[in-house]
């Protein structure tokens, strides 16, 4: 059966039904996490998407833009999704409720599709403890995770922010910040398709879309197909529909750069690879498995992939990386400033042998920099230093910042630390980077402490979290680092230095995920 049979075989829930005995598989484990008794109706968490099915070579559900719809009103639409096919063949578009290929809906070179908030027949509860916002899907994953262990289905949302989600009955987590949520929803949103002499027509979706000579989007081709379903929130995505191979053709040369080396290119694929099917849950609550943007990989127009990069993709066709027969978390960045960070400094996630800190460089700087970093100072000689470090080369291998106390109170004013007096280090890894950092002023939300990934994602103009600290005047503060990224896994600066140096795929790996196995993906 082709993508298209495939997906239509599914079956799929209008957002309007919100009928708990019809709850995909995760909403069903909820229930029988919250045992609320045969006279007590369980509450749902949120709207019932169906779940994507098992990521594989052979289909990935990615999602091009997302919350569409959102702000619709009684009387005025959120912004109108434009469609237009990237050539002389029209796009059709078919209802996926239909249990066999559908009679086309529209077949049209361009479509509009505005929204429309409507009553629902019987209004539907929904309530839930939510623990969050938190600055990354990991962080979340790792409070998630603890409910788990407890029994209880927690999910991750990505309403806005990456949230938790668990059922109201669950036992609050010690040392997690949650609150209650109760709504009851009254209406739905839903696609309105405008017709070129000026009709409308209300969908209800899920709605496919074919485009036999692709999808023109956002300056690019995108192949398609294409569906456009609700998500848990009461807005709607726009999914591409994508092999796992064509999806890397996306992904590597906007990830590394289309001109790096040819094995930089190879440890590229397989780590864009091996992340994808290990992070393919990420948006499960809302029916599909990435994003396009750099909350997962960036993907854009595989047209993009000159021959280098397919070479280096079909090279290393089924590649993945390995730990116990599983596919690794396979997490990278542009530059690690010359010192490798473990996995519990950049995310609230559980330790990982295979990422682990340690110097980055040539016999000389491993003899210069001495692990732990735990203080200013060593710090400070790391980032004055650079000679032998590998990808030393990269623009951001060192940098310097500069914070008013006026900026910082914009960055941190939704928790009210009021007029910034001091800011301070509190606690590094064993890689020298920061863990919390910590921000006082005369408010009544003073202090606050960032932690982990929290403090990039609030002050964002830091490039990563490998930096020392200094006042350079009254309420102005210096931040003087090296590196962009989190500094786990692969540092791309790095695997560019080191491949121009003549080392293997094999070896850039084993370097960067020490213990991890490249082994080809199972059946």
């Amino acid at each position: 059966m082709n993508r298209l049979g495939r997906v239509l075989s599914l079956g799929v829930i209008t957002p309007c039904v919100l009928v708990v005995s019809v709850i995909c598989g995760g909403c069903r484990a909820q229930e029988a996490a919250v045992s609320p008794g045969p006279d007590k109706p369980v509450i749902p968490t949120h709207r019932p998407v169906p779940a994507p099915p098992q990521a594989s070579g052979n289909r990935l559900w990615v999602a091009l833009d997302d919350h569409l719809g959102r702000g619709t009103k009684r009387d005025q639409s959120a912004p109108t999704l434009t469609l237009r096919s990237a050539g002389a063949s029209p796009l059709v578009l078919r209802d996926g409720n239909a249990s066999g290929v559908s009679q086309p809906l529209a077949t049209a070179p361009n479509l509009s599709i505005s929204w429309r908030l409507e009553p629902l027949a019987e209004p539907v509860k929904v309530s839930r403890l939510v623990a969050g916002p938190y600055a990354s899907f990991e962080t979340a994953d790792r409070v998630a995770q603890r409910w788990r262990q407890q029994g209880v289905q927690a999910l991750v949302a990505h309403p806005g922010e990456w949230e938790v989600w668990a059922p109201e009955t669950a036992s609050v987590l010690e040392g997690v910040a949650t609150r209650p949520w109760r709504n009851t929803i009254t209406s739905v949103v839903r696609p309105v398709l405008e017709g070129i002499d000026g009709d409308l027509k209300t969908l209800a979706g899920p709605l496919l879309l074919e485009a036999p000579d692709g999808l023109s989007w956002k300056g690019g081709v995108m192949q398609g197909p294409f569906r456009l379903q609700p998500d848990a929130y009461g807005s709607w995505t726009l999914l591409e529909q994508v092999p796992l191979e064509r999806y890397l053709e996306g992904v590597v040369p906007h990830e590394i750069g289309a001109g790096s080396p040819e094995a930089a290119l190879q440890a590229q694929a397989v780590l864009a690879r091996t992340w994808a099917l290990a992070n393919s849950h990420r948006f499960g609550i809302d029916g599909y498995h990435l994003c396009s943007d750099t909350q997962c990989q960036v993907y854009s127009d595989p047209r993009d992939a000159g021959s280098a990069v397919r070479q280096a993709i079909k090279a290393t066709t089924g590649q993945v990386l390995q730990w116990n027969g599983k596919p690794i978390s396979a997490v990278y960045h542009a530059s690690n400033g010359g010192v490798m960070a473990s996995a519990p400094e950049a995310w609230a996630m559980a330790p990982a042998a295979y990422l682990q800190a340690q110097a980055d460089g040539d016999q000389g700087w491993l003899d210069a920099v001495v692990l732990p970093l735990n203080d200013a100072d060593a710090v400070s000689r790391l980032v004055q230093a650079g000679r032998g470090a590998y990808g030393a080369g990269h623009p951001l291998f060192r940098w310097t910042r500069t914070y008013t106390a006026s900026q910082l109170e914009r960055a941190l004013a939704s928790q009210s630390p009021g007029v910034v007096q001091d800011v301070a280090v509190v606690k590094r890894g064993p890689s020298g980077r920061v863990l919390t950092l910590r921000i006082e002023g005369d408010g009544p939300g003073s202090p606050v402490d960032l932690r982990l990934d929290a403090i990039r994602r609030t002050l964002r103009r830091l490039p990563s979290t490998l930096f020392t600290l200094e006042t350079s005047g009254e309420g102005v503060w210096r931040f003087n680092g090296g590196g962009f990224g989190h500094g786990a896994g692969l540092s791309q600066a790095g695997a560019i230095d080191l491949a121009s140096r003549g080392w293997s795929v094999q070896r850039i790996l084993q370097h960067y995920y020490p213990g991890a196995t490249l082994a080809p993906l199972a059946p």
